[in-house]
């Protein structure tokens, strides 16, 4: 269960990460492609691999344990309050079947004793109703809460690496800024993610 809510939240992260292709307007003339081509040189292109930087920027490892740890504690907490719950409706089912077999038995001395049990029945009844309904929506609020937990993680590592790349292109170097996840094909000497993972890291550390 674990590992499929990691896989979750990671793919989340990457998904909102994919939205990483910047269009950068360079800040001095540049030359044509074909010039570039011609030369033999590299284009004004980066890609970046997001995967790699969700598995070694340090702020995304340690910030998907914390919500892994958050979301452990959460289902321990359902789990202790559902199997609580279950013994008492058991006992109440219990208590409900042997009031059925007094009745049948004739076993109450008096009509007033066997209402007065069966409003007691009732009464129990009412409140493992109304704990059932807290169960659910604690259920809930635990839910919403590690959506947006999750949400607000995806935000913060995507701003991070935004103004990474902000500032890595802000003399206009790169005329694109890739995720590779948009290419059919990868050409050595344009990735810049060991660069940019070794650079988030340096900066978290301060």
């Amino acid at each position: 269960m674990k590992q499929l809510i990691i896989n979750i939240s990671l793919a989340i992260c990457v998904v909102a990460l994919f939205i990483l292709v910047f269009v950068f307007m360079p800040r001095t003339k540049k030359p044509a492609v074909q010039d570039v081509e011609a030369a033999g040189e590299l284009l004004p292109i980066a890609v970046i691999n997001t995967d790699s930087i969700l598995k070694h920027y340090t702020l995304a490892v340690e910030a998907s344990d914390r919500l892994m740890s958050q979301y452990e504690e959460s289902v321990l907490k359902l789990d202790t309050k559902a199997k609580t719950l279950q013994k008492e409706a058991d006992t109440f089912q219990q208590d409900v079947l042997n009031f059925q077999k007094k009745v049948e038995t004739g076993a109450f001395l008096s009509r007033e004793r066997a209402e007065s049990e069966q409003a007691k029945l009732q009464k129990k009844e009412q409140q493992l109703m109304a704990k059932q309904q807290d169960l659910e929506n604690l259920r809930q609020k635990l839910s919403n809460d590690f959506m947006n937990q999750q949400a607000a993680l995806t935000q913060q590592l995507q701003d991070s690496v935004q103004a990474y790349l902000r500032e890595l292109n802000s003399d206009g170097h790169y005329h694109l800024i890739l995720n590779d996840a948009v290419l059919m094909n990868k050409v050595a000497g344009y990735d810049i993610t060991d660069e940019v993972i070794e650079a988030l890291n340096a900066r978290y550390s301060k």
